[in-house]
């Protein structure tokens, strides 16, 4: 499509813009005026009221309609004030995110998915990101997001802090939560961090190890509580010794340096950490201790990172579905928006599953 070019004498008209649809559009511009709906239509040859259907996505308008619509859209490069958009239609179709400054990957990615979801299913997101995960930095989120007349609000809440700022969202716009444990006000969405820890513990147990030992993450997050609560139920149900826990962080050196006391004790012979960061640390740990893995020792993850396959070795971790977390959460709260939502459905739990790599063998 030919670029419209205005020349020093405003007096001649320039080039005629050509679409594939057989538009033409005088290049003579207003430097001054902004395009408008009045423009496309009158370029489009329809009404202001079908081209804001078209834009509105609304049905009753004919395909080749709607393409004619849209291919002036694109010859006149219109935008639309999405502010006057929302006073005509009191929505914006615009979806709040609120996120953390983390470098962890399941959060990241689960930021990702939920964009994605959200720009699937046609809204725009508005995302604001904390510093902190204390309640009233989560509030602050929420009265910026309220005041961009988002529709609804989805969180990631790995901490109690967070859901618990959620029931203060205002009357009338939905929100949901990610990750967190469930409180009875908000709905939740999360992996089934149980399951996922006896899948991992039975799994090592499975290749005849006597017991398995735990690195966890930090002792105020649902997430990493559930993961100890799985490990330890799989080994009272084995009839297992259940060793000593000492909480970390979710950080590789949290897991370097659990691992070194680990490795210094000849007993250990199979280890399931509460994350693959966690997990990275602790085969270092256990290299410069001379207990090579798989050989002596064998060590599960929980998360599945795109670089776990790339550990050496490979590491076996429990998979979640970050992607699928995105989609469901959006699918959760648009049910509310739309009225399609069940009164208090409670926490919804998705499945994960073991991806069985080259760090984990029989026991020695």
């Amino acid at each position: 499509m030919a670029a419209a070019v205005i020349g020093p004498d405003r007096g001649r008209p320039g080039p005629v813009a050509h679409s594939h649809l057989g538009l033409e559009v005088d290049a003579v511009e207003a430097p001054l005026r902004k395009v408008g709906m009045r423009d496309v239509a009158r370029l489009a040859g329809v009404s202001h009221q079908t081209v804001s259907r078209v834009l509105n996505d609304l049905p009753n308008v004919s395909a080749s309609t709607r393409e004619r619509v849209l291919d002036a859209v694109r010859v006149l490069n219109y935008r639309r004030n999405l502010a006057a958009r929302t006073l005509v239609t009191s929505r914006s179709r615009t979806i709040g995110l609120i996120g953390f400054e983390t470098t962890l990957a399941g959060p990241a990615s689960m930021i990702y998915g939920i964009e994605k979801a959200a720009r699937e299913a046609g809204y725009y997101v508005s995302i604001a990101t904390v510093r902190s995960l204390e309640r009233h930095a989560v509030l602050d989120a929420v009265e910026q997001l309220c005041a961009q007349a988002v529709e609804g609000i989805i969180a990631i809440a790995p901490k109690n802090s967070v859901a618990d700022a959620l029931t203060q969202v205002p009357v009338g716009t939905p929100a949901v939560g990610v990750g967190g444990a469930d409180d009875g006000f908000v709905p939740m969405l999360r992996v089934d961090n149980v399951r996922g820890a006896c899948m991992a513990t039975s799994h090592l147990l499975d290749l005849g190890h006597e017991t398995v030992h735990h690195v966890p993450g930090p002792a105020d997050w649902p997430e990493a509580r559930d993961r100890i609560d799985g490990w330890r139920q799989t080994l009272h149900a084995a009839a297992a010794p259940v060793p000593p826990i000492e909480a970390g962080d979710w950080s590789a050196r949290s897991g370097y340096l659990r691992g070194q006391h680990l490795a210094a004790d000849a007993r250990v012979t199979a280890v399931f950490c509460g994350n693959d960061h966690i997990a990275l640390g602790v085969l270092r740990a256990f290299h410069e201790a001379g207990r090579p893995v798989p050989a002596r020792v064998s060590v599960v993850g929980f998360d599945d990172t795109p670089e776990s396959g790339f550990f050496l070795p490979p590491l076996t971790t429990i998979h979640q579905d970050f992607a699928e977390l995105g989609r469901r959460s959006v699918e959760l709260l648009v049910a509310q928006l739309t009225g399609a939502a069940v009164a208090n459905p409670g926490p919804v739990h998705l499945s994960p599953h073991l991806v069985v790599r080259a760090s984990a063998n029989a026991a020695p």
